[in-house]
């Protein structure tokens, strides 16, 4: 009997657990089902080619093409090309003119048809068999692919022709296509993409002072603005920056501030009755001259919308040092393939009106007048009833004081003949 009631409880024991477990696993299936599907990112291109002539010289030189992750409908679309490190095969004069063009590719679902990427920077000093880095090329494709689509990058495959060039100076070197790595990509084309390279990464050109050498550093921007705004009330906008290792490093030039330097940033504005740029600043910290700028400081933009309506927001340029109008590096963006921030603006009070008071006080008249009361008389007297004693003021100070003691004497008897009557009851009970 015990072994059977032992047997049972372990079998409903055993039933619920398994109970238990059902459920779990039914609710985990559902949430896998509700969750949406993540979209799978786009890799870059990787073309290889061999380059011969000129200063540069190499069997392999893996370019790679950086496209945005998404686009949008009738959007513009930045696609980057960057070079690894390739080796001089002789020296290269400080300031020297570079220039790129070439990594061909065929474009479906955008203009135009076939895509050519150029860039151009100003050299430092390499010597003979030592590293350099040649400059970034960028073009743009105006996507045609509607929602839904795809826009679609191909390499172009001819080996027996010329796809690239590196000028250094006046000499050229000339690269040949190879191979590819995917062999095409594909870029989603949805409402809202973002554009440039990657959804907020901005390819900026950098230049320290007012001759340094050009610097195609990628920043990653992200602006937040706000969630409701009205006319003629500043909006804050709240601006984020990341340097990635996708492009050159950020470097603080010689003479570069060491006491609280600065970033001044500035965004591009339209709609909404806004200005054309609006500017904040951040400070610095950890930077010193030759040290590369790893960490960008959040800074707030206000801007005044003066009608209502939607505001567009782009990344602008970014400047470092003491003064805007005069930094020590000028980081210049691109002019389209920006990813846009939006927000609505409602109509608010509008600006007030000054009014006009006059400053001169008016005169006050003020008169002075002595008032002397003399009193008629300061003998005091006393009424006295007629045909009655002297009673003094009695008859006039309020209600007569014999109407108080005939109603005292009325509730006390009245509480006298009630104790009686409660006492003869209790007697006889």
């Amino acid at each position: 009997m015990l072994m059977s009631q032992a047997w049972r409880r372990l079998a409903h024991k055993t039933s619920a657990a398994g109970l238990a477990s059902t459920l779990v696993v039914f609710v985990g299936a559902i949430l896998a089902m509700a969750a949406p599907a993540q979209a799978a990112a786009v890799d870059p291109l990787k073309l290889t080619y061999k380059c011969t002539g000129g200063y540069l010289a190499a069997d392999s030189v893996i370019v790679t093409a950086t496209p945005p992750q998404t686009v949008a409908p009738s959007a513009t679309a930045t696609i980057e090309w960057t070079f690894p490190a390739m080796t001089a095969t002789k020296a290269i004069t400080a300031q020297t003119a570079v220039t790129t063009a070439g990594g061909d590719l065929t474009v479906t679902g955008g203009t135009p048809a076939t895509l050519k990427g150029a860039g151009s920077g100003t050299a430092t000093a390499v010597a003979a068999n030592a590293t350099y880095t040649p400059p970034k090329m960028t073009a743009s494709v105006s996507v045609t692919a509607t929602t839904g689509g795809n826009l679609v990058l191909t390499p172009v495959t001819t080996a027996s022709t010329t796809l690239l060039t590196i000028t250094v100076g006046t000499e050229a070197t000339t690269c040949t296509y190879v191979s590819a790595a995917p062999t095409s990509v594909s870029i989603p084309v949805q409402t809202g993409g973002g554009g440039g390279t990657g959804d907020d990464v901005v390819a900026y050109t950098c230049v320290a002072g007012t001759a340094g050498a050009e610097d195609a550093v990628d920043i990653k921007v992200v602006m937040t603005p706000p969630t409701s705004a009205t006319t003629n009330v500043d909006a804050s906008i709240t601006w984020t920056g990341a340097i990635q290792s996708t492009g050159d490093p950020l470097t603080a030039p010689v003479g570069f501030p060491t006491t609280s330097p600065k970033m001044f940033v500035t965004v591009k504005s339209t709609g909404g009755g806004t200005p054309a740029t609006a500017t904040g600043e951040g400070t610095l910290t950890g930077v010193t001259a030759g040290s590369d700028i790893l960490t960008l400081p959040t800074v707030t933009v206000k801007i005044k919308p003066t009608t209502a309506g939607t505001v567009s927001l782009t990344a602008g340029d970014i400047s470092f040092g003491t003064s805007s109008t005069s930094p020590s590096i000028k980081c210049t963006a691109p002019t389209t393939g920006l990813k846009a921030y939006t927000f609505t603006v409602t109509a608010g009070t509008a600006s007030p009106t000054a009014t006009t008071t006059s400053s001169t006080p008016k005169p006050t008249n003020t008169k002075t007048a002595t008032v002397t009361i003399t009193p008629t008389s300061t003998k005091k007297t006393s009424q006295t009833p007629k045909a009655g004693a002297d009673t003094g003021a009695g008859g006039e100070m309020g209600p007569d004081g014999r109407l108080f003691i005939l109603t005292g004497g009325a509730l006390i008897g009245a509480a006298a003949v009630g104790g009686l009557v409660i006492r003869r009851r209790s007697i006889k009970g």
